[in-house]
């Protein structure tokens, strides 16, 4: 079998991975439990990775083993795990629910999310808050994480051919983001406060016509490795660095082969595979996918998914039949 065709049949499996994650936590969207609608959709998401034709191993997940009963760093999974062989080992990076709040209160943007790579492709980054950079092709080599939020922004305005009003920054609204929000508001630029979400804004960042230019502040440094898997599919950059600021963190660092902990990254640095896939599916509705939709034959789903070789992007709406007795009605 070809590599390309290799490629494309393990994103098609992976597609289904995500899917099954999203449909099981959508049926809990809006009765005001996160946790629980965590708990669905990794019970879904590990059930169904273990049809995968792979040998794969999570390398970032909901935890380490003692804190997470599945998904946890270091578990095994696919038909390797299962005492097959002859598979591709592959090393995964899960969300299987990125906005469990979003998901818990209806709100949007919601998403089910995996990233694989080839052995080693994907930093194994602690659980700690990364500083990040996010931004489309244009402005990739226009930015850096240590220069001035103001001199950043009129970068990007001029790499995008607009002025700096023009632009729109996402940032996670949290009481840290005080002094950046002041400093994008001083410069000219507008802002889009979010509560959850900050992989489906960079996701957003990086294609053309979201009305979303870059992503400023800190987040979830695992996060920061599934966004950085979809930047190389996509062409966009993120830069990003650690918050280490306790011997803990910097301990915690050491034990995941982080000698540098102040080392700027980029999408190459965390996501460094070839070939990487990157899969996700929409839970709730979002501005790059709508949510999971259940009708009387079934569940319609929205997703994406990349792939860095061959290099291919497709947004996919899926229907998932349950019943055929009766005629099937799609509505557009």
């Amino acid at each position: 079998m070809s590599t390309a065709r290799s490629a494309q049949d393990l994103s098609l499996s992976l597609l289904r991975v995500v899917e099954q994650a999203a449909i099981a936590s959508a049926l809990t969207m809006g009765r005001g439990d996160r946790h629980e609608s965590d708990r669905a959709a990794v019970e879904a998401m590990r059930g169904t990775l273990d049809d995968v034709p792979i040998d794969g191993t999570i390398v970032i997940g909901e935890g380490e083993r003692d804190e997470a009963p599945m998904l946890y760093i270091g578990e095994r999974v696919g038909q390797g795990a299962k005492g097959r062989t002859g598979f591709p080992q592959v090393d995964i990076a899960v969300d299987p629910l990125e906005g469990t709040n979003l998901c818990a209160t209806g709100a949007a943007g919601a998403i089910a999310v995996l990233a694989a790579s080839s052995k080693g492709g994907l930093l194994h980054a602690p659980d700690l808050y990364m500083e990040k950079l996010v931004v489309g092709s244009r402005a990739r080599d226009a930015v850096s994480l240590d220069r001035p939020v103001r001199h950043n922004l009129k970068a990007i305005a001029k790499a995008l051919d607009r002025d700096v009003q023009d632009l729109v920054v996402v940032v996670l609204d949290r009481p840290r983001h005080e002094k950046l929000v002041a400093e994008i508001r001083d410069a000219g630029a507008r802002i889009r406060l979010i509560t959850d979400g900050d992989l489906s804004a960079g996701i957003a960042a990086a294609l053309e016509g979201t009305a979303v230019h870059v992503v400023m502040g800190t987040g979830g440094a695992p996060e920061g490795v599934l966004t950085a898997a979809a930047m190389r599919c996509l062409g966009g950059e993120i830069f990003a660095r650690l918050v280490v600021s306790t011997p803990e963190h910097e301990a915690r660092c050491r034990q995941m082969g982080i000698t540098d902990p102040r080392r700027i990254y980029s999408s190459a640095d965390l996501a460094s595979g070839d070939p990487l896939t990157f899969a996700a599916t929409g839970v709730t509705d979002g501005a790059l996918m709508r949510g999971v939709r259940f009708f009387g034959h079934g569940v319609r789903t929205s997703s994406i998914v990349m792939q860095s070789d061959p290099h291919l992007i497709r947004f996919i709406d899926t229907i998932h039949v349950r019943r055929t007795d009766d005629a099937l009605r799609i509505r557009f």
